[in-house]
């Protein structure tokens, strides 16, 4: 009698590579169950087998599920996706990242009051005055500026704009010395209340102090010219928010845009974009988790000391501003990598 073997198994079978139904369940946080439905009732993918018998997805297979899964949360029916491949896949999810983006783009980008009248920015330092002239950084401002000046000292600033005042002072100073605070306050008194900035070089750490209680934003040189853009446009924030926010009490929030995404709607687009993306996404998610914590954070700061109240209103502000930046920033990484944006914040519900 002839001997029998038993058939070979194909490669793909015998692999012991991928991932296990439970581990591919967590990363797509849906159950296991489900996952098996899909497999056995509409076929959406052929995991192989390992010696065990143990179903072992590959990353292909990962991507495919993943991408299932977001178009199902966001009402797809498995079953008209269940025959797609993922290039069709993919088309359905850029045309959700499309709509998603012009329905925000539709909508204010800000709580603020339009911009109408530029800005009125004064300038001690010709260096400052000639770089704030810059295109490229002027243009990266959310409002047009009018610079004034440049001027020598704040004496000579402050008699000049006696009878058009400024919406704030930028100063350039490379040595900051101990008593240049002093000698800041005394020779301009009409320039207490307007917003102040120093962009320096050398300055003790005790003189930075004072400054910040001051009130004095800070910038230490040397920066390019996206920081110092972004350094300005968060003294005119501030100085926009003094200007709308009810003067009592001096702790009151700024207006500013309330957060599209909490910190689960986020980790659950970090998790799934480094399944089925590059890692851009996820860094920018988790980015927007910290910005928004440290805009909170800054906005506590404010109720624990009157004096400090302006230095943390400005941070606030800044964070504030940076957040809502990486918001339009995820929309972009998202619509190129053809994935879905996370479920905004639920009205009602707030996360710090």
């Amino acid at each position: 009698m002839k001997k029998t073997t038993s058939p070979q198994l194909p490669e793909k079978s015998r692999s012991t590579t991928g991932h296990r139904s439970g581990a591919v369940a967590r990363m797509l946080q849906m159950p296991v169950a489900t996952l098996r439905v899909w497999e056995r009732r509409y076929g959406v993918t052929q995991p192989s087998l390992s010696a065990s018998g143990q179903r072992l997805y590959s990353a292909d297979d990962v991507r495919r599920l993943a991408a299932l899964k977001q178009l199902t949360d966001l009402g797809h029916a498995i079953g008209s996706l269940a025959r797609l491949d993922m290039e069709q896949l993919q088309q359905v999810a850029n045309t959700h990242a499309a709509i998603s983006v012009t329905r925000h783009s539709e909508q204010p980008s800000d709580k603020l009051p339009a911009p109408t009248q530029p800005w009125r920015v004064a300038v001690i330092g010709t260096a400052l005055y000639a770089r704030l002239q810059k295109p490229a950084l002027v243009q990266r401002l959310s409002r047009p500026v009018r610079l004034v000046g440049p001027f020598q000292d704040a004496a000579q600033a402050a008699a000049a704009l006696q009878d058009e005042p400024a919406d704030a002072l930028v100063m350039h100073e490379p040595r900051v010395h101990e008593g240049w605070l002093a000698a800041l306050q005394a020779g301009a008194p009409s320039l207490a209340t307007t917003p102040k900035a120093v962009l320096y070089r050398f300055a003790a750490e005790s003189t930075c102090a004072a400054l910040a209680t001051a009130g004095i934003a800070l910038l230490r040189e040397p920066q390019n010219d996206i920081v110092v853009g972004q350094w300005l446009q968060g003294v005119l924030n501030a100085r926009l928010t003094a200007s709308t926010a009810p003067r009592e009490p001096v702790h009151a929030d700024p207006a500013t845009q309330p957060r599209r995404w909490d910190d689960a709607a986020l980790s659950d687009f970090s998790a799934m974009s480094s399944t089925i993306a590059c890692e851009c996404p996820r860094h920018v998610a988790e980015l927007l988790m910290q910005l928004a914590h440290f805009e909170a954070y800054s906005a506590e700061c404010r109720n624990l000391s009157t004096g400090d109240a302006q230095l943390h209103a400005y941070l606030q502000q800044v964070a504030s501003s940076s957040r809502i930046r990486f918001e339009q920033a995820l929309e972009y990484v998202a619509l190129h990598e053809g994935m879905l944006l996370p479920r905004p914040e639920q009205p009602g519900h707030t996360t710090p």
